[in-house]
């Protein structure tokens, strides 16, 4: 495995992906993901370029943080309230925020850390019941409710498609698309929409199609993970 090749694989699909709906390949943030994969990888990628990398479990992030090398880190996995005292001080972005009590809980702990911190409202588009996130009908609730927040800031919506191989993804990136369009539309305090987090290594090219402005690649970048380290 090269991961220096493997990575300019994903840039160039990326810029290929960005050409062909017309947009600029440097609106799109590529977010390594690290899930289970060992430090020395995570180094050799931060050296070959990578700026941002995501991590799915909060304990991972305690885990390697003080053993990789600078870099921008993302909480994109689900986030109990009880473990965002691992991440809050570590993380640029928290991509995975789903409930008004989660928003509190950053909130509290930012202030106490005298920090600001980004966060991402993670919406469940396609209403599997296996998928964290907020159903899309209860998202203004959250966006009112960072008008109280001092620390917190909403910059934009995160989603986690349905895989591939359960039918076309297309409508689930779309109807994000519709409801970033939308929000960005009204006129929420402390919220901006900004980023639009969706895509991951199979199916990243649709989601910048329907304008994704992260995009969450892991295994495309580092093989195929293995779940026993």
């Amino acid at each position: 495995m090269n991961i220096g090749e493997n990575l300019n694989a994903v840039k160039a699909r990326i810029a290929e992906a960005a050409a062909t709906c017309g947009r600029n390949a440097e609106e799109i943030k590529l977010i390594a993901v690290t899930k289970t994969y060992p430090i020395e990888l995570m180094n050799e990628a931060i050296r070959l370029g990578v700026t941002d990398i995501g991590e799915n479990k909060p304990q991972e992030v305690r885990d390697k943080f003080e053993y990789v090398l600078p870099v921008r880190w993302h909480l994109i996995g689900h986030l109990q309230s009880n473990k965002v005292k691992y991440v809050i001080d570590r993380c640029s972005m928290i991509h995975s925020v789903d409930s008004i009590k989660l928003m509190d809980e950053i909130e509290r702990l930012a202030a106490l850390h005298n920090r600001d911190i980004d966060i991402l409202i993670q919406v469940n588009i396609s209403g599997e019941e296996s998928k964290s996130g907020i159903d899309p009908q209860d998202l203004e609730g959250l966006l009112l409710h960072a008008a109280e927040l001092k620390h917190t800031h909403v910059k934009g919506l995160m989603t986690i498609a349905p895989k591939a191989e359960f039918g076309d993804v297309s409508i689930h990136f779309e109807n994000m698309q519709k409801l970033y369009n939308e929000i960005k539309g009204r006129n929420y305090t402390n919220v901006s929409m900004e980023e639009l987090s969706m895509g991951m290594s199979g199916d990243f090219e649709t989601a910048i199609k329907y304008g994704a402005t992260m995009v969450r690649v892991g295994s495309a970048i580092f093989g195929a993970r293995n779940y026993n380290n």
